[in-house]
C-alpha cells in the first residue's frame, strides 16, 4: 500500500555521482518538483575520484587529502535546494560505495568501489527505496552508462535489477511490500538537438572571438547518451526552469563551470546546457499517440 502522505505522482532517478542529476535531469526534476510530484534522487557514490576545477579546492582531490566526497555531499544538497527536491539519498547511505574512477584505472577494483561490487549486493538497497517510495516512473542511464564510465554502467545495472527485484513477491519482504514500476526511461539526447546546441555555441564563440569562457569547444560525441532522434520517445520542456537547472549545476562547483547557456567540465571544453531533456521509454506503455513523443513521463500512468 502506498503511503497516504506521499503525492499521487512519484518519480525516482538513479545516478552515479553528485552532479550527474543536474546535468542530465535538472530541468525535469525542477519542473516535477514544482508541480507537486514526489521526486526521489538516489546517488550511488560520493564522486570521490572526480577532478577538481577550482584551484583553491584542489587539495580535496583523491590523490591529495581525499576529502572530495564529503565536500560533494554538500554540493549535492545545495543543488537539490535549487531544484526544490528534498528527497535525495545515497545508495546504502553516504560512502557505502566508492567512486570507481574512469574505466581501466586501478581504482575500478579497489575495495568498496561501486564497479567491483556485485549487482545483487547493491540492488537490495535500491529495492528498499523503491518499495518505500513506490514510484511510477524510474529514470536512469542506458546500458553503456551514457558514455562508458564504470559507475554509470553499474548504476544502470543496479537500477534495472532493483526494479525487477522490487516487483518480485518472494524477494526480501523485510524490505517492504512488492512494487512494480510502471515506466522506466533512459536518459537520452537527440542528435539534432546536440548538433543545434553546438552550432549555437560556435556562433556565440565566433561573435565574441573566444569559446565563451572556455578555451575550447567539445564535440557532439562528448555528450553522453546522444542517439538518433527516432529513438527518443519523450521530451520534457524545462525552459521555464532553466535558471534552476543552471543554479543547480553551479552548486557543483568542483565539477562544473557554467557560463550562461553553456558549461564545461574539468576538461574545460564548452558544451551546451540543455533546458529541454529527453528520454527513451524502455519498459511500460507510452501514453502518447502512435508515432508521437510523450511530453510528460507520467502519461498513461493511473493515479
Amino acid at each position: 500500500m502506498t503511503d497516504p502522505d506521499l503525492p499521487a505522482r512519484r518519480l525516482l532517478l538513479v545516478h552515479a555521482h553528485p552532479d550527474d542529476e543536474s546535468i542530465n535531469n535538472g530541468a525535469t526534476m525542477a519542473r516535477y518538483a514544482a508541480e507537486g510530484v514526489h521526486v526521489t534522487l538516489v546517488t550511488c557514490t560520493l564522486g570521490e575520484e572526480g577532478e577538481v576545477i577550482p584551484p583553491e579546492l584542489a587539495h580535496l582531490a583523491a590523490d591529495k587529502e581525499d576529502r572530495l566526497g564529503p565536500h560533494r555531499v554538500g554540493e549535492l544538497a545545495a543543488a537539490m535546494a535549487e531544484l526544490g527536491v528534498s528527497d535525495h539519498r545515497f545508495l546504502g547511505g553516504p560512502g557505502r560505495f566508492r567512486d570507481s574512477g574512469m574505466m581501466g584505472l586501478p581504482q575500478n577494483r579497489r575495495p568498496g568501489a561501486f564497479w567491483s561490487t556485485d549487482v545483487d549486493e547493491a540492488a537490495p538497497y535500491l529495492v528498499e527505496v523503491i518499495r518505500t517510495v513506490r514510484p511510477q516512473v524510474l529514470v536512469t542511464y542506458d546500458p553503456n552508462g551514457g558514455y562508458g564510465h564504470p559507475d554509470h554502467i553499474q548504476a544502470h545495472r543496479v537500477a534495472m535489477r532493483a526494479a525487477e527485484l522490487a516487483a518480485e513477491p518472494a524477494f526480501r519482504r523485510d524490505l517492504g511490500a512488492p512494487h512494480t514500476i510502471a515506466k522506466i526511461y533512459w536518459n537520452r539526447v537527440p542528435r539534432s538537438v546536440a548538433e543545434e546546441g553546438f552550432a549555437r555555441l560556435r556562433a556565440t564563440a565566433a561573435e565574441s572571438g573566444t569559446a565563451v569562457a572556455f578555451p575550447g569547444i567539445a564535440e557532439v560525441g562528448d555528450i553522453p547518451g546522444v542517439v538518433d532522434d527516432a529513438q527518443i520517445t519523450a521530451g520534457i520542456d524545462g525552459t521555464a526552469y532553466a535558471g534552476r537547472k543552471a543554479a543547480a549545476m553551479r552548486a557543483h562547483a568542483t565539477q562544473i563551470a557554467v557560463d550562461g547557456p553553456f558549461f564545461a567540465l574539468s576538461n574545460d571544453l564548452g558544451q551546451p546546457l540543455f533546458t529541454s531533456e529527453y528520454y527513451q521509454l524502455v519498459r511500460g506503455e507510452s501514453g502518447a499517440p502512435a508515432g508521437e513523443r510523450e511530453s510528460d513521463l507520467f502519461e498513461g500512468v493511473a493515479s
